[in-house]
């Protein structure tokens, strides 16, 4: 299959996963808060919330190469909504319990399912058009990725910390007694929200099973190779390897800017009730940069142009963000989003390009660089330090974002073009 002759179909039917992928992931800067309190934790021990979720994806993204291979595509991308959806329904005993536990399990299997989920999805957008505009189809996309990501957070921060910051200062005056039961009541507010996700996800696999969406029939399909043997490993690949690293790094700068941003604001003096719609403005930016890349790739960008600009960006953004402070400082981490837009896009195509016979297990590796996510928030975490003795601080901690940036910008001008070790 060249192109599929029903690619309108698909494109819209690719949106409403990536607008999935969007709603479920992003819901994590709004849990980090809310397990905070509902939990009683540290800064850093609620950062383990992006720790479970993302780390999934380094754990399963080989398992999830194998299961593709039995199951083919579309068969993976049911098991992964279904899969989704029994995380999302581990919420509810865990909101009874109030144990972290639990809460990070069901965020592991969340993880689980949508790293099957993406491995099985992100190919097919390669093959709806020519490999030289992927980062476009891929922009289009991260429309629905992000405005999805907009939503969710905005729907479940009002629906788990409302009044936030009067909760926060009566339980501060209350015994242990009265103290648990608060605590009791808050943490049952995310049973509603989850139960609705899972029947959602459910209701989506049965859809795919019915739906018209096409079996990939070869590798080569996905990269658009030229079907020659190519090379015996994947990892002799050095723009994919080099791939994995630059999304590796991207991940985890894209996860930090959209999950700690609310908590930054509270270091900055923000009020909570305020600042727990900061991630929106993140995600918002995200969506003004992928409408430029729609715009502007390829017929006046090319994908590494757009990924050397994205970087450049990226590097000035977080210089302001810290040497600035209160609001003006968050904007700038806000405005990190449109730096991050067009980074998965063009990494994405110029990673997978060529590898053919090696496209699922290459898909998964990529997959598995989502990890990034899980580490460098954790990173940022332990820079920022605790309440009492912090290390670098809230708005110091972000230097770690500028090693990542100049290493995404080498790969966008060199290290992409690279196709051998030698």
């Amino acid at each position: 299959m060249s192109q599929p002759r029903n690619a309108t179909q698909l494109v819209v039917l690719l949106g409403v996963f990536y607008a999935v992928f969007g709603a479920v992931t992003w819901l994590n800067s709004v849990l980090i808060p809310y397990l905070k309190i509902a939990c009683e934790l540290t800064l850093d021990q609620a950062f383990w919330v992006t720790m479970a979720f993302y780390l999934a994806y380094t754990v399963m993204a080989l398992p999830s190469s194998w299961v593709l291979k039995r199951t083919g595509f579309k068969g993976g991308m049911i098991t992964g909504l279904l899969v989704m959806a029994a995380g999302a329904l581990l919420f509810i005993p865990a909101a009874h319990t109030r144990a972290y536990g639990l809460f990070l399990t069901g965020l592991f299997i969340i993880g689980t399912g949508l790293t099957l989920l993406q491995t099985a999805v992100n190919p097919y957008v390669t093959i709806v058009g020519p490999i030289e505009s992927a980062a476009k189809r891929m922009s289009i996309m991260g429309i629905c990725n992000k405005v999805a990501g907009v939503l969710g957070p905005v729907v479940l921060a009002a629906i788990v910390l409302k009044d936030a910051d009067a909760l926060i200062a009566r339980l501060a005056g209350m015994d242990d007694a009265a103290r648990a039961l608060e605590l009791a009541a808050l943490s049952g507010r995310v049973v509603m929200p989850y139960t609705v996700m899972a029947l959602v996800l459910v209701l989506l696999a049965v859809l795919v099973r019915w739906s018209p969406l096409p079996e990939i029939a070869s590798e080569e399909e996905a990269t658009h190779a030229d079907g020659t043997p190519g090379h015996a490993s994947v990892l002799a690949y050095p723009q994919l390897v080099l791939g994995v690293l630059a999304l590796f790094l991207y991940v985890g700068v894209e996860v930090i800017a959209a999950d700690t941003i609310a908590t930054y604001g509270q270091s900055q003096g923000i009020p909570l009730d305020r600042a727990k719609y900061f991630p929106a403005f993140t995600l918002s930016a995200m969506v003004l940069g992928y409408l430029v890349g729609i715009a502007t790739i390829p017929r006046l960008l090319s994908q590494s142009t757009a990924l050397t600009l994205s970087a450049i960006t990226g590097v000035g953004m977080s210089l302001l963000v810290v040497l600035t402070s209160g609001y003006l400082s968050v904007l700038f981490v806000a405005l990190l989003g449109l730096a991050n837009a067009l980074m998965w896009p063009a990494i994405w195509p110029l990673a997978i390009e060529g590898v053919g016979r090696h496209t699922k297990t290459a898909s998964a590796l990529l997959i598995m660089a989502i990890a990034g996510g899980a580490l460098l928030p954790k990173v940022y975490g332990s820079l920022v330090g605790p309440a009492d003795a912090p290390v670098l601080g809230d708005r110091l901690a972000y230097v770690l974002l500028l090693p990542c940036y100049l290493f995404i910008g080498w790969y966008a001008m060199k290290g992409h073009r690279l196709r051998s070790w030698g």
